[in-house]
């Protein structure tokens, strides 16, 4: 009789301790959430990026008038229009970073881009030189719902 009532008393005290361990979903958790991308992708391309600074240029200037600054969040391409944002991941280390189109070139068979120097720091690959990179072209998401 005894161990007939340990036994019911370890399934009473098992059904009142085990339901208070699960997670009901109205717990107010203080897990960080990822911030959401202000951009939404228009196309994509693939190629590889190379970087250049005011001394590989020889000077300052840009296509677009603006000075060229080693750290400037800033990139040359052939055929974009001044002023476009880019997002351009390093395809060997995922590494990514927005800059702004304000010059033109590379003028290099197989290079689609040209970072600052600045810009090749963040992404890793200024001993390299050349790496090979997705480039997605942005636009400012519209509205709450595009940045779900």
């Amino acid at each position: 009789m005894a161990l007939v009532s340990l036994v019911s008393l370890v399934s009473l005290v098992s059904l009142v301790l085990i339901p208070s361990c699960t997670n009901t979903g109205n717990a107010n958790t203080n897990t960080a959430t990822a911030p959401k991308d202000p951009y939404r992708v228009e196309s994509v391309h693939h190629g590889k990026a190379s970087w250049y600074s005011i001394k590989t240029n020889y000077g300052t200037a840009t296509a677009s008038g603006e000075t060229l600054r080693n750290n400037a969040p800033t990139a040359a391409h052939k055929t974009l229009p001044m002023g476009t944002t880019v997002r351009v991941i390093n395809m060997a280390n995922n590494k990514s970073e927005v800059v702004t189109i304000n010059d033109r070139g590379p003028y290099i068979k197989g290079r689609i881009i040209d970072v600052t120097i600045g810009t090749a720091e963040k992404l890793s690959f200024v001993k390299r030189g050349v790496i090979p990179v997705k480039v997605e072209v942005l636009t400012k998401a519209e509205s709450a719902a595009e940045t779900e």
